[in-house]
């Protein structure tokens, strides 16, 4: 695996990749680990993934330098990332068992009746390098505490991250080979979930990924889950408290430099309010420090690769050759580096490449409606459904607002984000199935009846 520093341009030594052998070896030891691992107790499942809390808050700081050279995050957000990482460890290692109990359902007369849930076997995951910790465990809390074991393909700009995850598993006293990084190139993920030893697979990942993932699943009736890219719309209505939307706004846009799924793309306005939001909302953006992502001080990094940079690029180019006004940025910045500045995009045609794309990086287009009907059928007119927000000062209008959203995740006075404690994931193009809390430990169990009753009850 080849890997490039994207603050500075400069080469980082090489990560050895995985052999066809390796795969091998690796499918075999999965295999072996979970006949072992699925009947260690819950309440020693619990305390491993305890433990690995504490693991990765240890090294906080070692993981998050990491990340920033790997893929350029920021400094205090990849701290951010490995604290939400023991987080959610912390919150299975609580919840497991309560969320995976039998669930005891009224039937016949002198019979027991109920419902099990039991671990499926090794799981693929297939995931991306945009928060490279959390990601996978967002995976690894529910799914490994439920019993099964895991199988990682990360993405190649990140294997020092991969490696390194695998090394909290072990630190934490994970048996061997319960959790396995597999340092490959996208060419043999096909053949891998097709291999009878996979059980299921899940991937955080582009449109395109995922239907290549859901069709091969398909074709061996395996389960999976995807969660897909995004195009998340940010309505203003004409209640709004315009200040806190334009700067909570501005944060939700150029998180992680602006490249996470759930970022809000689409600014979408209500007339009375719109020229004090694109004045206070372009102030917000052109405040933003873009630096050194080594830097406390940096908001904004640079781009996690030069590729991608030139992608939102032409994104942002398209757009404007559409008819939009560029109000902030619009050009790559003249420094070593993947640098995209915060970028502002007006009078967004909705037919142009940003009203329909994902644009995983800091621009952000913003259109003007008339009415709320207007704001939600825009809000709605994608193919994406991931995560959508309102904002409002009228709470019941919000909440009468966010169950017209066709997404997976809706807000009110609040940017779209993910926690342990609900359920994450979205609909249409955005993917289907759920990560986290309850629903997220459930979608790789077999949830098994189990029927009870005496021959003499016959």
């Amino acid at each position: 695996m080849e890997r490039t520093n994207p603050a500075t341009g400069e080469t980082l030594e090489p990560v050895a990749d995985d052999t066809d052998e390796d795969i091998e070896a690796a499918l075999d030891a999965a295999s072996d680990a979970f006949a072992e691992w699925r009947e260690v107790s819950m309440g020693e499942r619990q305390r491993l993934i305890g433990r690995a809390a504490d693991v990765l808050r240890e090294n906080k700081q070692e993981y998050a330098e990491l990340m920033t050279r790997e893929m350029g995050k920021p400094i205090d957000g990849a701290v951010a990332e490995v604290e939400k990482c023991a987080w959610a460890c912390e919150y299975y290692e609580e919840r497991a068992d309560e969320h995976l109990q039998d669930e005891l359902v009224g039937s016949a007369p002198e019979t027991k009746t109920y419902v099990s849930h039991e671990p499926l076997g090794p799981i693929l995951a297939v995931m991306p390098w945009n928060y490279p910790f959390w990601q996978v465990f967002r995976f690894i809390a529910p799914h490994v505490t439920a019993g099964n074991v895991g199988l990682l393909k990360h993405a190649s700009n990140v294997p020092g991250v991969a490696q390194a995850i695998e090394d909290v598993m072990l630190e934490a006293g994970y048996p061997e080979d319960v959790f396995q990084s597999l340092i490959i190139h996208s060419d043999p993920v096909e053949e891998i979930i097709r291999d009878q030893r996979v059980k299921a697979v899940t991937l955080t990942g582009s449109e395109g990924a995922g239907r290549a993932v859901a069709e091969t699943a398909g074709s061996e009736i395996k389960k999976s889950v995807l969660e897909l890219g995004g195009n998340d719309p940010f309505v203003v209505l004409d209640d709004a408290d315009v200040d806190t939307a334009a700067a909570v706004g501005a944060n939700a846009r150029t998180l992680n430099s602006g490249q996470s799924c759930i970022a809000s793309k689409r600014f979408i306005v209500h007339e009375a309010v719109y020229d004090e939001f694109v004045e206070k909302f372009v102030g917000e953006m052109d405040d933003l420090t873009v630096g050194d992502p080594e830097d406390e001080d940096t908001d904004v990094g640079p781009q996690a690769r030069e590729d991608l940079m030139k992608d939102l690029h032409d994104q942002v180019e398209r757009t404007i050759e559409a008819g939009a006004t560029c109000e902030l940025g619009g050009e790559p910045l003249d420094r070593d580096g993947f640098y995209y500045p915060p970028t502002v995009l007006t009078d967004v045609p909705r037919d142009a490449a940003a009203a329909n794309e994902e644009v995983f990086g800091p621009a952000a287009s913003i259109f003007e409606v008339g009415s709320e009907d207007e704001a939600i059928t825009l809000a709605n007119d994608i193919e994406y459904g991931l995560g959508a927000s309102v904002w409002t000062d009228d709470l019941e209008r919000g909440e009468r607002v966010a169950h017209e959203f066709e997404a997976g995740m809706t807000y009110v006075n609040q940017l779209v984000k993910s926690d342990p404690r609900l359920p994450f994931g979205g609909v249409k193009d955005s993917g289907y199935g759920r990560e986290l809390a309850r629903r997220g430990i459930r979608e790789f169990v077999n949830e098994k009846t189990v029927w009870v009753q005496s021959a003499a009850d016959h």
